[in-house]
């Protein structure tokens, strides 16, 4: 098979003359005529708007055409053999459990269900219907449901997001998790998009059915049901201890793998009596920012604005400051929505949500200054008390009903408290309640917030503009610690347990934390890739 790369068209065509117009690219490159070309795919897409007024789409495809070899010679002409991830013969025969369902677990869970091994997954949270249904509860009425909320439940984190696929990470196993994806029903094109998405609505549907995948392969998924205990005998896993609504059950295993999330505060407390290494690692903190997307996207793309080829417009942005610090932007949703992400009582902790149509009014993205710890005192776990410090001080401000304390860009930089809203009206929900931010910041955080903000008005026009909107507070971007593992065995210092994904410090995102679930999974049975 050919390859073809770097195919321009410039994005002012008719969507539906898209195949059209890239085949007769083809045969120019190729110097042929159509009916030798027995097929072809587009296998990445991405949006050059370095040129406002000549946006281009940027295209990769993947042709099928005899007598291949003669048209190597060719400019960005290549030859291309495609690969499947494909089950491996293991010798294990024990019945894993894996500890949460988010991309990690799932997908660690599904592998270990296509090798016979029939795992059981447990999460604390709610099958993805009932979740959904505890979530909008929580936006509408700000009742919160612990246990089962936008950290906690099935699909973790990811499931209320923008669900972006995009990662730095260059895996020979990302194209089997998008393969599982689109059979799940994710759209087709998040296989070639250079910076793909799912988003909220289609991930509900994703996740349910990647579950039931799972529990037709023979594994077992059990919700509402959380790890109380680890069973550790000679430092070695022997089982854990269940608890469901009150009632316990043990379950005897030699291999557990924690998929548990970057909020899963107890389980690290516990984790730690029971001396499992970890190490603080550096995360982030800071608030949500909020601008009208149509000013994103005039900025992004010129006169090409509105343009349904490139639909509504990202932005990434980042600030390193004179003070050693690092402010960016992270988990941008366009069109999108700010929602209240708490998992504790009595804490305001927001997030960035979008639909697959991206098709809200506001733009937003977590505007986050970096932590180390030097920054907070205390143990290995000092920095889940700064996270609860913050989020504390947050739902304080809004006023004590898990409304968020938001204050304008402009009224920010100039030191004083907001008294009203401008043009641009926040999307949290159940309300906001316009303060003074510096009342729930660090000082530290507030500094480098106004000097990030500057800095990122100079790349991305508007940035500042006065009524923009930023709400408190963005605590939970990543996790706070690593739970150090062997890099051969991916095990602990106690044997058959393997930490993995986000929570675990190994990952980052949907794709790379489905990445670690499978090396995980393919580490627990001892198959070498």
């Amino acid at each position: 098979m050919l390859r073809i790369s770097n195919i321009k068209l410039r994005a002012d065509f008719d969507p539906s003359k898209e195949k059209e117009l890239l085949a007769q690219k083809i045969q120019k490159i190729l110097r042929v005529k159509q009916e030798r070309i027995s097929s072809f795919s587009i296998s990445k897409k991405s949006i050059d708007a370095r040129e406002k007024n000549n946006v281009q789409l940027v295209y990769s495809v993947d042709v099928e055409i005899e007598n291949e070899k003669s048209y190597l010679g060719i400019k960005n002409v290549s030859s291309f053999e495609p690969s499947e991830y494909g089950v491996k013969k293991t010798q294990k025969t024990i019945r894993p459990v894996v500890v949460g369902s988010g991309p990690a677990g799932l997908f660690c869970a599904l592998v270990l269900a296509e090798h016979g091994l029939n795992p059981i997954v447990v999460e604390q949270g709610m099958d993805v219907d009932r979740r959904k249904m505890a979530v909008d509860k929580f936006w509408k009425d700000g009742e919160l449901e612990t246990s089962s909320n936008v950290q906690f439940g099935e699909g973790g984190a990811g499931t209320f997001s923008d669900g972006k696929l995009t990662t730095g990470v260059k895996n020979t196993r990302i194209p089997k998790i998008l393969k599982e994806f689109v059979e799940a029903g994710a759209p087709s094109k998040i296989a070639y998009l250079s910076k793909p998405h799912i988003g909220t609505d289609i991930l509900i549907n994703v996740v349910r059915n990647i579950r039931k995948k799972i529990e037709c392969l023979g594994g077992e998924v059990r919700f509402e049901t959380k790890m109380k205990e680890l069973i550790i005998e000679n430092g070695e896993v022997r089982g854990v201890l269940l608890d469901r609504q009150g009632e316990s059950d043990v379950i005897e295993t030699d291999a557990v793998v924690l998929a548990i999330g970057h909020s899963a505060r107890d389980t690290f407390y516990m984790l730690k009596d029971l001396g499992v290494d970890m190490i603080p690692k550096p995360f982030a903190v800071g608030v949500r920012i909020e601008h009208h997307q149509k000013d994103i996207d005039l900025q992004q793309f010129g006169s090409f604005a509105n343009n349904p080829l490139l639909g509504a417009s990202e932005y990434k942005l980042n600030a390193h400051l004179p003070n050693g610090r690092g402010v960016y932007t992270f988990c941008m949703c366009p069109g999108g929505h700010v929602v209240a992400a708490a998992s504790e009582k009595n804490a305001v902790v927001t997030n960035g949500m979008s639909y697959s149509a991206r098709s809200g009014e506001n733009a937003n993205s977590a505007l986050l200054v970096s932590v180390t710890p030097n920054d907070f005192k205390g143990d290995v776990l000092g920095a889940i008390e700064f996270q609860r410090k913050l989020e504390r001080k947050a739902f304080e401000l809004g006023g004590r009903n898990y409304f968020a304390p938001v204050q304008l860009v402009g009224d920010f930089l100039e030191n004083k408290g907001s008294k009203q809203l401008g043009d641009i009206i926040p999307t949290y929900t159940p309300g906001v309640t316009p303060t003074d931010l510096r009342e729930c910041l660090d000082d530290f955080i507030v500094e480098s917030l106004k000097d990030g903000l500057r800095v990122m008005d100079r790349k991305l026009a508007g940035f500042i503009k006065h009524d923009a909107v930023l709400s408190a507070v963005e605590s939970r971007s990543s996790s706070p610690v690593t739970i150090k593992r062997n890099p051969l065995t991916f095990e602990t210092n106690i044997k058959g347990l393997y930490p993995c994904g986000e929570g675990a410090g190994y990952a980052g995102g949907i794709t790379s934390s489905a990445v670690d679930g499978i090396k995980c999974a393919e580490a627990l049975m001892e198959i070498e890739v």
